[in-house]
């Protein structure tokens, strides 16, 4: 059964743009280079890359980077916009590199997509390097758990909005559609992501929810209402 990703690769990459979406662009970017740029990177791995838009930030900070992604029609585009770059169609369950072989590997809202999420990590976990990063940014766990088309916002009878959640503790997947697109995402508890990284023997070193800090004033109070994303660096011993 299609996750929708492979239909929707068009209208993703058109809603992109050069810039990424508001979430990527005014609130997510600043923090995840911020990160990226605290020590040394020779080789950096984009797990879930789509059309390659952070690969090529990665690529313009002197950084060679690796950009995967399991929808070839994606990988398409990625090549296209960066001939040359180096973008294969692979899953994140099923890494084609050697243990040890990146000094970064990036998730950048990329788990929310992968169904088999435990096998993807320790695959992530694999290839790094000993002292290697993890670094990673998700949807914050209220907001999956929430009814994603209608972004959780509900208003009560009394004029104030507030935000629904609903079976958090379950993992679960769901379709979310916007713009053209239409794809499967899966929520999963914070304390599923933090076991499965520990697990992996990986010290965690940071953790954030960035704020929103440009963009349209109006679209920028929204996400400020609460944390739309969450943000977190493992250190591979």
């Amino acid at each position: 059964m299609s996750d929708g990703w492979a239909e929707s690769a068009d209208a993703w990459v058109a809603s992109q743009g050069d810039e990424g979406d508001f979430g990527r662009r005014w609130v997510m970017d600043a923090p995840m280079l911020e990160r990226v740029g605290r020590s040394p990177v020779r080789r950096a791995l984009d797990v879930g890359c789509g059309e390659g838009r952070f690969c090529r930030m990665l690529k313009a900070r002197g950084i060679e980077a690796v950009g995967i992604d399991p929808t070839a029609a994606l990988i398409g585009h990625a090549r296209r916009l960066d001939p040359g770059g180096d973008y294969r169609v692979e899953a994140a369950e099923a890494l084609g590199f050697e243990d040890g072989t990146f000094d970064l590997v990036v998730s950048y809202l990329s788990l929310i997509d992968i169904p088999d999420v435990r096998t993807a990590i320790a695959e992530m976990a694999r290839v790094l390097v000993p002292g290697g990063r993890l670094l990673i940014a998700n949807l914050a766990g209220y907001n999956s758990a929430a009814d994603a088309n209608d972004l959780g916002w509900v208003s009560l009878a009394d004029g104030r909005r507030a935000h629904a959640v609903d079976h958090y503790l379950e993992e679960k997947a769901g379709w979310i559609a916007w713009r053209g697109i239409r794809i499967q995402n899966w929520h999963r508890p914070l304390s599923t992501y933090m076991t499965l990284l520990l697990e992996q023997g990986l010290t965690l070193t940071h953790f954030a929810e960035p704020d929103a800090h440009g963009g349209d004033p109006v679209r920028r109070a929204h996400y400020r209402r609460a944390p739309w994303f969450m943000m977190m660096e493992w250190a591979k011993p």
